[in-house]
């Protein structure tokens, strides 16, 4: 008989999911059959990507506009999960913090990064994790950076903020396991998303090469030759938020086509 991932009957709350990797995974998670509820700050982004999401997998999601930096619109989230279903897959992803080297910020500089990344995390995680207690079955996924392994250049506030999620997912992981619930971190490496391309016209445009060969630069120290795809996050997200995955708790798992070097 053949295996297949199926999420029939599952609720799946992702973050940032109006473009790039959230986008990807909610795509993947709803073809797997979870009715998705996608949160991002732009409206009118929420709606394009609702339509894309439909198109990949024939499901409509929820939309919930929300800026997950201002307490206000997490309270909202809460509200809206009431009426919606509480999740029983939470997928985290949110954009990075801007890029500069330690001395370069200030304290209210590293206080907003620690608002971005990690507050709306635990924020979040504290509403869902009643649920999946009563229920006895949970998975959470925390999007994270091959930063947490091997720090970035150029990328202090990530390279020290992102690294608490390791401390997070383990924490979580041996708190809450005895009650069905898994919660692991996902290290993406170069993914082509907006972002990255977008990076990758700056840098030919301020070196006077083409475009395409600003991307190859990206791929250089990648042995699979090529940049991931959103999509490839959501594979294992589906896999992480099955019940095949239901031993592997307090993993950090890296999705990079082999870039990473270090070795633990």
């Amino acid at each position: 008989m053949a295996i297949v991932i199926s999420l029939e009957g599952k609720i799946a709350l992702v973050t940032g999911a109006s473009s790039g990797i959230g986008l990807g995974v909610a795509k993947v998670l709803s073809r797997a059959g979870a009715k998705v509820i996608i949160v991002a700050r732009s409206p009118a982004r929420l709606k394009e990507a609702s339509e894309e999401i439909k198109e990949y997998s024939g499901r409509e999601p929820h939309i919930i506009p929300a800026d997950l930096t201002k307490r206000e619109d997490l309270e909202r989230i809460s509200e809206k999960l009431g009426s919606l279903g509480m999740p029983d897959v939470f997928f985290y992803s949110i954009g990075g913090p801007k890029p500069g080297r330690f001395m370069d910020f200030d304290m209210n500089d590293w206080e907003e990064a620690f608002r971005l990344l990690i507050y709306p995390a635990i924020y979040l995680t504290r509403i869902v994790l009643p649920y999946m207690i009563s229920k006895r079955w949970g998975r959470i996924i925390f999007l994270t950076s091959l930063a947490i392994k091997e720090p970035i250049p150029n990328l202090a506030l990530s390279n020290v903020i992102r690294i608490s999620f390791a401390g997070l997912v383990r924490t979580l992981a041996r708190e809450v396991g005895a009650n069905g619930i898994t919660v692991n971190g996902i290290m993406p490496g170069v993914i082509k998303t907006r972002r990255v391309e977008e990076i990758a016209r700056v840098t030919s445009e301020k070196e006077r090469i083409s475009f395409e060969e600003a991307l190859s630069r990206l791929t250089s120290d990648i042995p699979a030759g090529r940049l991931g795809t959103p999509e490839e996050i959501g594979y294992l997200a589906a896999f992480l938020a099955s019940d095949y995955a239901s031993y592997i708790n307090g993993a950090m798992i890296p999705v990079d086509g082999g870039k990473q070097v270090s070795v633990f």
